[in-house]
């Protein structure tokens, strides 16, 4: 294989990810609920098992309701939601059980009208009366709502973000609080879904508001940080910011390159007392997006 050939192949195994969804049934046949192929998503024919406890209901209708809740987890999963399924098929042994599930697709699929199909087929188990299989294509989000973090529950979230993408810093409830009490903080939600949160910290004397935009890596490279950027720029700007600064863990590759493509240069790498793990301070002038 040339060297060319070499670099190819490991960039498409590095943008290839399975996701599996917890279902008996993924283990003994060898396949993934989802696998995610660069901007594409394949998500499999998903039944209405409840694979928490592996239990079926008779009714066609509620099995289609839990059709679209794995299938909601595992584009979750894959940094997609339903806005962005571009094909849908529906299986059912029964096709006069597809009228009676209509209200209930058309509520999810209504807004997005993805490409459909229904087949009439038989299924792996007697008990499964309908099947969904979806195609999503990550790209630039729509419907992405930047919220002010109020409250105990949207505090929690905020923190749920902050501590997977920066471990070593995980925050207590209560040094939440205190920080949603100096600073401005700020959760991203796709629909119902939480991708990410920002800190806006107010100038110093200098002059200088920090800004941090984190983004979960499953929903990363679709617009999302720097929706969060530009908004904490904005506010930043409102509060009479002269220039801005980040700050962004050193093992934490993207950010870094975030921060290198908006201008950012590096101001400091330093280890806090006790700790292990370097942080990287940067900065740069003006406060333009």
């Amino acid at each position: 294989m040339t060297q060319e050939a070499q670099g190819t192949a490991t960039d498409r195994a590095m943008t290839r990810r399975a996701i599996l969804g917890g279902s008996v049934f993924e283990e003994r046949i060898g396949y993934a609920r989802a696998v995610v192929d660069g901007d594409r998503v394949h998500v499999s024919g998903t039944t209405g098992y409840d694979y928490a406890t592996m239990t079926i209901s008779d009714d066609v209708v509620t099995q289609a309701e839990q059709c679209l809740r794995n299938l909601g987890a595992a584009l979750a999963e894959a940094g997609c939601t339903f806005a962005d399924v571009v094909r849908v098929r529906y299986l059912l042994p029964a096709r006069e059980d597809f009228e009676p599930c209509w209200p209930v697709l058309r509520a999810v699929f209504g807004p997005v009208r993805p490409a459909a199909t229904m087949m009439v087929c038989g299924l792996a188990d007697t008990r499964m009366r309908i099947e969904i299989e979806v195609d999503a294509r990550r790209g630039p989000v729509s419907g992405l709502r930047l919220t002010t973090v109020a409250g105990e529950a949207m505090r929690e979230q905020w923190r749920q973000v902050h501590d997977a993408i920066v471990p070593p810093a995980a925050l207590t409830p209560d040094e939440v609080r205190e920080r949603a009490e100096r600073y401005r903080l700020v959760n991203a939600y796709l629909g119902d879904v939480l991708v990410g949160c920002s800190t806006v910290r107010p100038p110093d004397d200098e002059g200088v508001a920090t800004v941090i935009a984190r983004v979960l890596p499953a929903y990363r490279g679709r617009g999302i940080g720097q929706a969060l950027y530009d908004h904490g720029v904005t506010h930043a700007r409102g509060q009479g910011a002269k220039a801005i600064a980040t700050v962004v863990l050193a093992a934490n590759t993207d950010g870094l390159r975030f921060a290198a493509a908006r201008g950012f240069v590096e101001s400091e790498r330093y280890v806090l007392p006790g700790e292990h793990e370097e942080w990287v301070d940067l900065r740069r002038t003006g406060v333009a997006p």
